[in-house]
């Protein structure tokens, strides 16, 4: 990913919910880095709260790490991130320290696809939130791959983040069991078929 001048520059996220709550990230200036808005995270982690505690989650696109820090927050287990930028890997890596979260969270500079071809873990929640420039990056392509991999648990909750103009479309065996539209974003939770029949 090409890197200017600002990629330096710092911005800041704050943490809505759990032990954390108020406390503000930093992250670079970065293209596509952007991070999930307060009201999107609000629903989502309001979704997600029946199994937040002592789940396994995957941030496949951390950002600023607003997804994957807020799940921690609010109990979540361990959390593992990844981020191709490296600016934005190391300022990942600055907050785990600052929050101390080095014991459940890690934070892989990678690309995703990438880190599939070899990962192992299981996971029960994966964040899927691609840079929106890249039209490449199907959130349901993530999923095949996880599937693929054996990377998901039995009962997994898919958070995916599109831009609106885009179909929130599963890949097969999969169902949306939550949707929801926010200006030019559409954001949505998919899961098993078969553990929503």
């Amino acid at each position: 990913m090409a890197k200017s001048s600002s990629s330096k520059n710092e911005n800041r996220v704050r943490i809505i919910g759990g032990r954390w709550r108020g406390r503000k990230i930093a992250f670079p200036d970065g293209e596509g880095l952007r991070p999930t808005g307060d009201r999107i995270r609000e629903t989502l982690f309001n979704w997600l709260m029946p199994v937040l505690p002592e789940a396994r989650c995957l941030d496949l696109f951390a950002g600023s790490g607003a997804l994957g820090f807020e799940a921690l927050s609010r109990g979540a287990a361990h959390c593992v991130m990844l981020e191709r930028n490296s600016y934005a890997a190391r300022s990942l890596q600055a907050t785990r320290q600052l929050l101390g979260a080095d014991a459940i969270s890690q934070v892989v500079a990678a690309d995703a696809l990438s880190w599939l071809q070899a990962a192992t873990g299981c996971f029960d929640v994966v964040f899927i939130d691609p840079p929106f420039a890249d039209a490449q990056l199907s959130p349901a392509v993530f999923v095949e791959q996880l599937q693929q991999r054996a990377l998901l648990s039995d009962d997994p909750w898919i958070y995916v983040e599109q831009p609106a103009n885009i179909p929130l479309s599963p890949p097969q065996g999969f169902m949306t069991y939550r949707q929801q539209r926010a200006g030019l974003v559409q954001y949505g939770l998919w899961r098993r078929a078969e553990n929503i029949l």
